[in-house]
């Protein structure tokens, strides 16, 4: 279930860096859908793999690299689903910004399993004496 909650996750934010980002363009929602998953397995299995092989570089630039790894893994996801298109480094730069963010927002209040969470600070404060 969290798979797929990652998938949707992922679709809504493909989805709104095509409207936003003008060298970024879908198909239609199956299209946005289906690079949503490529995306989510891109994230699993590739770019793990560019961490590890970049981590030098990566900190060299003090982790501005990573935002070049996101991009190659959105170019890379258009690059294997038909239909969705990323025309230009600059394009793919600014759409894995947005893409990361929203992802980042939206996973920030979902959970694994779908369902809304509310985080809150459980330490208790002692009373000043």
């Amino acid at each position: 279930m969290g798979f797929l909650v990652r998938v949707l996750v992922n679709a809504m934010a493909i989805l709104l860096a095509t409207a936003i980002v003008p060298g970024i363009e879908a198909r239609g929602i199956l299209t946005v859908l289906g690079a949503g998953l490529v995306l989510g397995l891109v994230n699993a299995v590739v770019r793990p793999i560019l961490l590890v092989l970049t981590f030098p570089l990566t900190l060299v630039t003090l982790g501005l690299f990573l935002f070049v790894l996101n991009a190659f893994c959105l170019w890379l996801t258009s690059a294997l689903v038909k239909g969705f298109e990323v025309h230009g480094f600059w394009a793919a730069l600014f759409g894995s910004i947005i893409v990361s963010v929203v992802s980042w927002l939206l996973t920030t209040y979902l959970s694994d399993r779908g369902d809304v969470v509310v985080i809150t600070d459980r330490v208790r404060q002692r009373p000043v004496r």
